[in-house]
């Protein structure tokens, strides 16, 4: 049964692609959630750690708050430029000591929250990635050494968050999450939780991770600790609305096009078409042409969705070679 209790949504955006991933998320949350209770709130990160203004523009903070959003500002302190994927997890201090769910901005919402069975004191996230982290080397540590040691370093337990329905060894024995969305009881206790092991990690990198790639990992090795330290773990099937009719995590339009649902892409091209949000986004080169000029449906009839390419890799090539990877 969907959670009754309040909760507030949020996302990260600054300026350039992530301002117009912005004003599609919010007039597609919009539309398919006229009733929600909580506060839609957009976070704009700011701080000297971006040697760039990365400030929302005035056409796109004026289209998002008159849609109902808020936009709260926060500090990079520790991230920034060096590491954008931070965002995330700084911009949890700004918000509310309140139930939270994130999504990253690259998400568009078909159906209603509501329908999604959000228990908030069993925290989880996405489970719709790839194998991608950790890669162990030919001769070790393997995937148990190198989880083992971060569930170690602070005071887990390791063996309880195993899927022991898969093989020792194989990546999906592990906890390991895409952290394009995730909830919780609290956006404080979480987001500094969440900053005290992704900033570990980062700057305290034990040896077992050597030979690991951080960048662009790091929220996504974190992320499934700092869920198994409040009690959480794997989605179950009341979230099966995220990343299904619910919510689309599409990564860029060119992907969407290419491999989601029809009822994807009709709803992005339904809240796309009033002129104020028009106006606006026909400045982002990728909705201009993809959306507004529909070259997003030449790329979405040249693949067959039962057979599409195994890897997103093999995807983003084939986009690639008709020239609309577009991003």
């Amino acid at each position: 049964m969907a959670s009754l209790s309040p909760y507030n949504v949020f996302c990260v955006a600054q300026s350039g692609r992530l301002e117009y991933e912005a004003v599609i998320f919010v007039a597609s949350f919009r539309a398919a959630n006229p009733d929600f209770a909580g506060r839609l709130i957009v976070c704009e990160p700011s701080g000297e750690k971006w040697p760039e203004p990365v400030a929302i523009s005035d056409p796109v903070r004026d289209l998002l708050t008159g849609m109902g959003a808020e936009i709260v500002p926060f500090a990079n302190r520790h991230f920034g430029a060096s590491y954008p994927n931070g965002n995330k997890i700084e911009a949890m201090a700004a918000l509310p000591a309140e139930p939270f769910v994130f999504f990253d901005t690259d998400t568009l919402f078909t159906g209603p929250l509501s329908s999604v069975g959000f228990d908030f004191d069993r925290p989880s996230a996405s489970m719709r990635r790839e194998n991608t982290w950790p890669d162990p080397p030919l001769y070790g540590p393997g995937y148990s050494a190198i989880w083992k040691r971060l569930y170690d370093q602070f005071g887990l337990d390791f063996e309880s968050s195993l899927d022991l329905s898969q093989p020792d060894e194989h990546w999906e024995r592990y906890l390991y999450f895409n952290a394009g969305w995730f909830f919780g009881r609290d956006a404080q206790a979480f987001g500094e939780r969440f900053l005290h092991y992704a900033h570990w990690i980062r700057w305290n990198t034990p040896d077992e991770l050597a030979c690991q790639s951080l960048d662009p990992w790091l929220d996504q090795i974190a992320l499934p600790l700092a869920i198994h330290s409040f009690g959480g773990g794997r989605p179950g099937p009341e979230l099966a609305g995220l990343d299904g009719t619910v919510s689309c995590h599409y990564r860029y339009l060119p992907l969407l096009y290419a491999r989601e649902s029809d009822l994807a892409v009709e709803t992005l091209e339904q809240v796309t078409a009033p002129n104020r949000i028009k106006k606006v986004l026909r400045a982002y080169e990728p909705a201009k042409r993809l959306i507004y000029q529909r070259k997003g449906r030449k790329i979405r009839q040249s693949f067959d969705r039962s057979a599409l390419p195994r890897t997103e890799k093999g995807l983003r090539k084939a986009i690639q070679t008709m020239g609309l990877w577009l991003r």
